[in-house]
């Protein structure tokens, strides 16, 4: 069998499976394979990075393995093929797989079987790969550890963003998403949903929160504890697990670990190795996912961000007309007008219940009464957004208060000579409450301009009242 026999018989294979027939980067990784040629190489010859290659190879022998039911991998994939050239008949119609056999004149063989009669080298290898921690992918222990993810009776909408996360872990093999927003804006929702709709595609999966303000040696700890239910003989570190097993791993409440005062995603102190523990997850070769749920984003996830890096960002907004449902929960009269009160609260799941709360006991499910009061409720969420103003640097609350007092988007240039700030301190600061989720770049292409959240903007207004 040649490298074009491969191809051809393995393309009918994956089409017959998927309903796809092989790309051509698919196509690049098995003849550079055939030709045993390193991933390096392969990425060389295609014009793509060592990464990208790596995540996509892996994503092929996972594919081979499951329409084969063998351990595919890049070391062993030239033999078992070779072994199967004894059948001439290999790309004909009466090739074809069931259950792992393949069918020629009649006569059923597994494709171990065929490898192994005309490669008896092979036996070894294949005793040595199931003995090696890394089969463990394809013949796994199921275990999950969801004793601290919080319960959320209700999911509301969220398709899209759904839709994002899954491509990203499922078909882009991202190794470290984070998912950042206001506290309470549903952060931990999604992430239960999102278990929910993918946790067959993971061996292991284990949800903690930072909340207790963990050091990374007492977590890995408590990781390993967990892990080593799935290992008769434990592996020695958490990274180990992830190579060895497909792992999801969700970290909630990261903000814990983040000084306040200062600007956003710098650890407390003895907490820094933390940075280096997500940079490793983000550049080392496995197949598992680790999720950061948190109000603002680590420092180095903005440095190691890029198109071909494995890692995403997700700034987690408001519902959109998904907030209808909250609404409608409440059974709220002037159905016309939900969309502005959404839109009012940015769509805010907690201020969205409150406000329905409000509308239901005081104005008799009455959106449009409450609407023509022209107040602007806050009640207990006033207290959540707090918090998020008492984590700010001085020079943050500086240009929050300033873009609070403008009723149109800001540009760099002006605040610098307002605020008497350096231009340094001006783009640490924006950068930094960017990575709150707290300011966005206006989509003027022509001139960089900068919005405060609306939301918060409503709070900053009524602070600067009660002052």
């Amino acid at each position: 069998m040649d490298i074009k026999e491969v191809l051809q018989w393995t393309d009918e294979q994956v089409f017959a499976k998927t309903g796809k027939h092989l790309d051509s980067l698919q196509k690049a990784i098995l003849e550079g394979t055939w030709q045993r040629q390193k991933y390096g190489e392969i990425a060389e010859n295609y014009n793509c990075s060592h990464d990208h290659v790596k995540k996509q190879a892996w994503k092929l022998w996972k594919l081979l393995s499951d329409i084969l039911e063998e351990d595919i991998k890049q070391s062993n994939f030239r033999s078992l093929f070779e072994g199967l050239s004894f059948y001439n008949n290999i790309t004909n119609s009466c090739g074809n797989i069931v259950n792992n056999n393949v069918n020629f004149g009649g006569k059923n063989l597994q494709i171990s079987e065929i490898a192994q009669d005309q490669n008896p080298d092979l036996k070894k290898d294949r005793s040595h790969y199931s003995n090696n921690n890394n089969s463990n992918i394809n013949q796994p222990k199921k275990y999950s550890d969801l004793t601290e993810a919080p319960e959320f009776l209700n999911f509301y909408d969220r398709t899209s963003e759904l839709s994002t996360l899954k491509q990203w872990i499922l078909e882009e093999q991202m190794r470290l998403i984070t998912i950042y927003g206001l506290s309470e804006i549903g952060k931990s929702a999604i992430a239960v949903q999102l278990i929910k709709e993918i946790q067959q595609e993971f061996d292991i999966i284990i949800w903690r929160s930072l909340s207790q303000k963990l050091l990374l040696s007492e977590l890995k700890t408590n990781l390993i504890q967990c892990l080593s239910q799935t290992e008769d003989s434990p592996l020695p570190t958490v990274l180990d697990y992830f190579r060895s097993y497909r792992c999801l791993l969700i970290l909630d409440d990261l903000q814990s670990i983040f000084s306040s005062g200062q600007l956003a995603g710098q650890y407390l102190p003895d907490y820094e190795d933390y940075g280096i523990f997500f940079k490793q997850i983000a550049t080392s070769c496995h197949p598992s996912c680790l999720i950061l749920l948190s109000w603002e984003k680590p420092r180095e996830i903005a440095i190691l961000e890029g198109k071909n890096s494995c890692i995403r960002t997700l700034h987690l907004q408001g519902l959109g007309e998904g907030g209808k449902a909250i609404l409608e929960e409440k059974e709220l009269l002037d159905e016309e007008q939900w969309l502005e009160l959404i839109e009012l609260y940015q769509g805010h799941p907690m201020a969205l219940k409150l406000i329905a709360n409000t509308i239901d006991n005081l104005f008799n499910g009455c959106v449009s009464q409450f609407l023509n009061s022209k107040t602007v409720f806050l009640g207990d969420l006033e207290t959540l957004l707090q918090s998020h103003w008492q984590r700010l640097s001085v020079v943050e609350k500086q240009i929050m208060i300033e873009m609070a007092n403008q009723s149109e988007e800001v540009e760099i240039e002006p605040m610098i000579l307002e605020l008497k700030l350096s231009l340094d301190e001006i783009i640490n600061g924006i950068q930094s409450l960017q990575r709150r989720g707290l300011v966005e770049k206006g989509k003027k292409a022509n001139r960089s301009k900068f919005f405060l959240d609306p939301l918060f903007k409503i709070y900053m207004a009524k602070k600067e009242v009660n002052q």
